[in-house]
């Protein structure tokens, strides 16, 4: 079985913490077995290996997180790269024409599943069944639904038929129908009819995929269909596929399951209610800080609140109408001023408006040990960098130079630049861009 794990999401849920890049799968908030702190997507990919699915695993994400997500993932799963983001029918599309053209057989079984998932540690030995069930039950579709812990309005929910059928130790039953986020009274009324939270994920053979690609007149070739990519509707894997599949199964999980989305679901995953610099004090029952600037945050006496706090921005809201931020940051196109990339981290320190050829732009980065900047020729503008900590190497036009704290470099016009850090720790440094064109280009995703 080929499992395809798709890390789209435009990331406004939980801002100012994501953003249009560092969604919330790469947010290192979650408790880790160690101690430490993991992302999402860390968890998922610990989850596989244990399950022994990560040998057969694809990521699927944008290209402007290809190379978070393999930073997350240590490199050891392959990332194929959207050109856009289409929805999760299209992304689906793209990774079975990615396996066809190179000559997976049509009897392959493929599942997709969404990354953004917080499941039990059994959790993936349930989707690896999907497998066998698939072949038993001669369906077209075979998915996994999850036993509803309360009337949730944000779920879809699975509708099984009545008789469950006995397939070794676990039983499944053919699916009667879908329902779409219904209101709570609906929700209730599928839960009394044995209806599952719908957990996104499905299992098919490839040649059934490929079929329906051609219904919808996608080619089956995957750089054909990246050249079309731009172009195409945004469409579910939902309605184009499941809603219309003639012989659909679905295996129960009774674990957990959650769709962390929300600030509710997050915070109550979290180790502690306040993480980074800040303070609860007083009557603040179900109040929690997550704080990434380097100002304290303070909340006295405010219960059921989340403050949040990046250098995008600020977010203090009850946890019941949080999730309106959403909404309220509608399309605006909102320049992320801080994120992780293949090399490290940047953080976006202050802006100039951009009136003029003197724009200033001065961003904080931090250059992980025994990695390096992309290196860069600019046109116009000069840039100025200033390390801060840490030892490494500034690459000017091919010269070498030490990088050590105190050490100020000046990058004119045509000069290929890159700076790399030593093994032994990161190296930090402040890039000053001058000139409209250098600032602007900051914003441009990640090559």
């Amino acid at each position: 079985m080929q499992l395809v794990l798709l890390c789209g999401g435009a990331g406004k849920r939980l801002w100012p913490l994501s953003n249009d890049i560092r969604s919330k799968l790469f947010l290192r908030l979650l408790p880790a077995p160690d101690g430490q702190m993991e992302s999402m997507l860390s968890r998922v990919y610990r989850q596989l290996a244990a399950a022994g699915l990560d040998s057969s695993a694809l990521l699927l994400a944008h290209r402007s997180q290809v190379n978070l997500a393999l930073r997350h993932t240590e490199g050891r799963l392959p990332v194929l790269g959207e050109p856009a983001k289409r929805g999760t029918f299209t992304a689906a599309a793209l990774a079975a024409a990615y396996f066809h053209t190179r000559g997976v057989g049509l009897d392959e079984i493929v599942c997709i599943a969404p990354a953004d998932m917080f499941a039990g540690e059994d959790f993936f030995h349930s989707v690896a069944a999907l497998s066998d069930l698939l072949l038993d039950s001669g369906a077209d579709l075979a998915m996994l639904g999850t036993r509803p812990t309360h009337p949730s309005d944000q779920y879809g929910y699975i509708v099984p038929g009545q008789q469950m059928i006995r397939n070794g130790k676990s039983s499944y039953a053919s699916v009667a129908r879908f329902t779409e986020k219904p209101d709570r009274i609906g929700a209730q009324q599928l839960i009394s009819q044995g209806a599952l939270w719908n957990c996104g994920i499905y299992a098919f053979k490839l040649r059934y995929m490929l079929a329906c690609m051609e219904r919808s007149d996608l080619p089956l070739n995957d750089k054909a269909l990246c050249s079309v990519y731009d172009g195409l509707p945004v469409r579910s894997f939902d309605e184009e596929i499941a809603e219309r599949a003639e012989h659909a199964v679905v295996l129960p999980y009774e674990g957990e399951w959650l769709d962390i989305g929300s600030w509710q679901t997050l915070t109550n995953q979290l180790a502690n209610r306040v993480i980074g610099r800040g303070q609860i004090s007083g009557p603040a029952h179900d109040t929690h800080i997550v704080n990434e600037l380097p100002f304290p945050l303070h909340v006295i006496g405010v219960e059921g609140i989340i403050a949040a706090a990046s250098p995008d921005g600020i977010l203090i809201a009850a946890k019941s109408h949080a999730h309106a931020i959403k909404e309220k940051l509608g399309t605006l196109q909102l320049h992320p001023m801080h994120g992780e990339t293949s090399w490290g981290s940047y953080r976006v320190l202050d802006e100039f408006d951009h009136r003029s050829l003197n724009d200033i732009l001065a961003i904080r980065l931090t250059v992980l040990p025994d990695h390096r900047l992309n290196g860069h020729c600019h046109g116009s503008g000069l840039k100025v960098w200033t390390i801060v900590s840490g030892r490494g190497e500034v690459m000017l036009n091919g010269e070498r130079f030490t990088a050590v704290s105190g050490s100020v470099f000046r990058i004119l016009v045509d000069t290929h630049h890159t700076i790399r850090a030593d093994q032994d720790k990161p190296l930090e440094l402040i890039e000053v861009r001058l000139g409209e064109s250098l600032v602007s280009s900051f914003y441009k995703p990640e090559a």
